[in-house]
Order: C-alpha cells, then structure tokens, then sequence
C-alpha cells in the first residue's frame, strides 16, 4: 500500500466496526460499506485521511469522515480518534442575503 493509505478493511478493524479483520472485509464484499459515495466491494481499497465512509449496519448507517489511519486495533476511546461521526454535524447555513 502507498504512503499515506491504509486498507479498508484494516482501518474499519483498526475503528472497532468490526470485531475481526474479515469480518470488515466481508462487510465490504457484501456491500454494506462506502467510501465517498461509491461502493467499496474490495477490502484491500486504500483509503486516505479525509474519505468518508459509510457503513451500513443491520439497524443503523453510520457516515464518519476518517482522520487518522491508525497504527492498532486500540481500545475503542482510541479507535474514536480516527474519524469524525458526520451524523450530528449540520451543513453550515449563511444567514440570507
């Protein structure tokens, strides 16, 4: 992998999406994950810092943006470091003109 990306399935261990390395790959083979939009069905996709990712889970979707590749699966307050939850921020509204 080149400098400054990292695998998917990697980083969404590394984030504590997945219990296990290929159970995040198979999350992306079986097309639950997105990453800027665009499906992701190969867990060996490089992502940088600044993708979004999207994650279809059985009860929820989670959209982060991802800040950090990581260098361990940490403890989860750790894993939280590497993205940002995009669900409670709000487009920003410029008052009118």
């Amino acid at each position: 992998m080149r400098e400054g990306r990292q695998r998917l399935d990697k980083w969404l261990w590394f984030a504590r999406f997945a219990r296990t390395r290929s159970l995040a790959a198979r999350l992306s083979e079986d097309g639950f994950v997105r990453v800027n939009g665009t499906r992701a069905e190969n867990p060996a996709k490089g992502i940088v810092i600044g993708d979004v990712v999207t994650v279809a889970a059985p009860h929820t979707t989670l959209a982060v943006r991802v800040l950090s590749l990581g260098e361990r699966r940490g403890p989860a307050p750790e894993a939280r470091l590497l993205y940002e939850d995009l669900a409670g921020i709000q487009p920003e509204i410029g008052p009118p003109e």
